[in-house]
């Protein structure tokens, strides 16, 4: 029974985000990003996804890496912030079934052997769509 209103809460929690993109992040998301250190001005968001509010959490790729946050709003020490240029990515898998609490994501490995997951919520086709161009990216840039 718990588990199906956590699964519930998760759909209806992540059926207010979207997939989003340089054109319609606001600008002040973009700065905040920037503040972080996760993108360069001259660089170009292409998908970003937020299983929470962008201020906390965000994934995307770019023209030039892949990325993903957590800020902890209680505690600095759980931030976690991650990215790989395209030529550092050694390995990009993609996990559609990843249970029920959790969104599909691509575990990105690094060739320092670092890794990280990059989550993304949305329709199957978005999720697939989201995927496949950062795989794109990935093999044009490497």
């Amino acid at each position: 029974m718990l588990i199906k209103y956590i699964g519930l809460f998760v759909f209806f929690f992540s059926a207010c985000n979207r997939i989003e993109s340089d054109k319609t992040l606001k600008e002040s998301d973009i700065k905040y990003i920037q503040g972080l250190g996760l993108l360069d001005e001259d660089e170009t968001i292409y998908r970003f996804y937020s299983e929470f509010k962008k201020g906390n959490a965000g994934n995307f790729f770019t023209d030039k890496r892949i990325a993903t946050y957590w800020i902890d709003e209680r505690d600095k020490e759980k931030d976690e912030l991650s990215f790989a240029f395209y030529k550092d990515i050694v390995s990009i898998d993609t996990i559609y079934n990843a249970g029920l609490t959790f969104s599909p994501y691509m575990l990105v490995k690094k060739s320092n052997n670092q890794q990280f997951k990059v989550s993304v919520g949305g329709s199957r086709d978005q999720i697939k769509s989201f995927f496949e161009e950062a795989m794109k990216q990935w093999n044009e840039h490497k």
